[in-house]
């Protein structure tokens, strides 16, 4: 009877590693396979094509992005839930040029953050420092700062077709700074900033985080209410009305920080949420989950920025919290969670920092 139960129960148990874990072990679905997935994919995100053709370019790119997540997974049916986890998304049947040209081509990197002459360690007193005095510094900030929890960041938006996220993360950040200061969240103009900036950014069609605080630092340029001057996600001429009370960019800080993530950490601790350009080609397919592989931290790949609003050191994976301007639907309620310390996504080449009079 013993060896019948111990037979029995080793054959179970051989079974079950093929019911549990059928993922991980099935071979990759052929394109004939995913069409019943491409029609779900239609449904659950109200797609509609315009024609058959139409149809069949999108499955294609449908495809390609059903293989790039397997990929990104590191293998059908990953489920590491400490690492980024990438699948369907409403960006999911785009290839990936129209991706990039759609959303990808905004943060436009005019000059190099040392350029402006303007660095955090210089405006806060902080000048390098041995790695002792490094760990020293570190080891007295938070094990997590979320300044959503102060009632300081705002509502994820949504830029749609509009190259703008070095607007959307740069007012973010001012908008945040002015809250810290007064106490009071109101919501600033991302459309005066898209029709008005000058310096070389583009409206819709692209601009640089520093390149605005440049100009908005050099103009004195008052930044008005969004109801005052509400969002369109078009280019338009500029509507900003003189002699306005307004936000005000007093000064601020644009360094690159490759090698010396502590500074992010530091800045975000004891001064407030920071603007940082990335590269953001990899996270077409991304639910949510820490990015730690698979996104180049070169500063030459950099076309997308996001503002920083906090981290947290406590987690198995230490990440920074990233307010993105793709809507609410993406990732992690509109937000992404980097990695800290390896300059994922370039994340650490520029980065600003704002104080508002």
């Amino acid at each position: 009877m013993t060896k019948w139960w111990n037979w029995l129960l080793g054959f179970a148990l051989f079974c079950l590693l093929f019911v549990a874990i059928p993922i991980t072990l099935s071979r990759q679905r052929s394109t004939e396979e995913l069409k019943p997935m491409f029609d779900d994919y239609i449904s659950k995100f109200n797609k509609n094509y315009s024609n058959p053709e139409e149809y069949q370019t999108r499955f294609q790119h449908f495809v390609a992005s059903v293989r790039e997540i397997e990929n990104l997974n590191g293998g059908i049916g990953n489920l590491d839930q400490s690492k980024a986890q990438y699948g369907l998304t409403r960006l999911s049947d785009m290839s990936k040029t129209e991706f990039t040209e759609l959303h990808l081509s905004d943060e436009k990197i005019n000059k190099p953050a040392k350029e402006y002459g303007r660095s955090w360690s210089d405006q806060s007193g902080r000048h390098e420092h041995h790695d002792r005095s490094r760990r020293r510094k570190r080891a007295v900030i938070p094990l997590q700062v979320d300044w959503r929890t102060k009632g300081v960041i705002g509502p994820v938006k949504d830029q749609g077709m509009c190259g703008a996220c070095w607007a959307f993360s740069t007012v973010g950040t001012i908008e945040a700074m002015a809250a810290i200061k007064t106490g009071k969240l109101v919501p600033l103009s991302v459309q005066e900033v898209i029709d008005c900036a000058g310096l070389g950014n583009s409206g819709c069609a692209g601009g640089d985080i520093c390149l605005l605080l440049d100009w908005l630092t050099l103009t004195k340029t008052p930044m008005e209410k969004e109801s005052e001057y509400p969002l369109s996600l078009t280019d338009g001429f500029c509507k900003a009305k003189k002699n306005v009370t307004g936000v005000e960019v007093q000064t601020f800080t644009c360094d690159n920080f490759v090698g010396a993530e502590e500074q992010i950490l530091t800045a975000l601790a004891t001064h407030g949420p920071v603007t940082v350009a990335v590269n953001a080609l990899t996270w077409q397919n991304y639910l949510g989950g820490v990015i730690q592989y698979h996104c180049s931290g070169s500063a030459l790949e950099l076309n997308h920025a996001v503002e920083l609003v906090g981290y947290d050191l406590s987690a198995e994976v230490p990440y920074y919290i990233a307010k993105n301007s793709w809507g609410k639907d993406f990732g992690n309620a509109g937000y992404v969670h980097l990695a800290i310390g390896m300059n994922i996504c370039g994340l650490a080449n520029e980065v600003a920092t704002v104080d508002v009079k």
